[in-house]
């Protein structure tokens, strides 16, 4: 008997730290979530109404970028543009869409034979771009999050 309340004291005496809380601060926890997020990935892409029906990921990020090419070409077509000289140039715009669905133009990088031969072509790019129907935001884990693009555009006129 005198062993058994002997190792029932040691016992004790020794599993006092299994009843210990240790305390959990959120800042910590949020830190952690944080380091495991991909954050060059969306769960959704930015979206046009025309594309909610989509439901793959791969193919809402082919209409939405269809769309806005689609846009920008029907723009620059109806400008009726005339050059001296015949143009061929694959234009890259860095487009921003903000998580109230807002697009802005980043940056367009034009080749300068483009330029000389289309002098307002930044902003008739930018004009385009005015006209396209609501953008949806991107969504990440349930948030509407920024996201950012480049857009090539090709601009061929003989």
């Amino acid at each position: 008997m005198n062993r058994i309340v002997c190792l029932l004291i040691l016992l004790l005496a020794t599993s006092c730290n299994y009843f210990e809380k240790k305390k959990v601060y959120p800042e910590d926890l949020l830190e952690e979530e944080l380091q495991t997020f991909n954050w060059n990935e969306v769960d959704t892409y930015p979206t046009f109404s025309g594309c909610d029906a989509i439901k793959a990921k791969e193919d809402i990020q082919i209409c939405f970028q269809n769309t806005l090419t689609s846009n920008v070409n029907a723009f620059l077509s109806a400008q009726n543009l005339v050059v001296s000289n015949d143009v061929n140039d694959t234009i890259i715009m860095k487009i921003k869409i903000d998580k109230s669905g807002f697009l802005a133009v980043q940056s367009i990088t034009i080749q300068p034979e483009t330029i000389q031969e289309i002098p307002k072509i930044d902003s008739l790019l930018r004009q385009s771009l005015k006209s396209v129907p609501k953008i949806y935001p991107a969504i990440k884990r349930g948030q509407q999050v920024t996201t950012a693009f480049e857009l090539p555009v090709i601009v061929r006129i003989n």
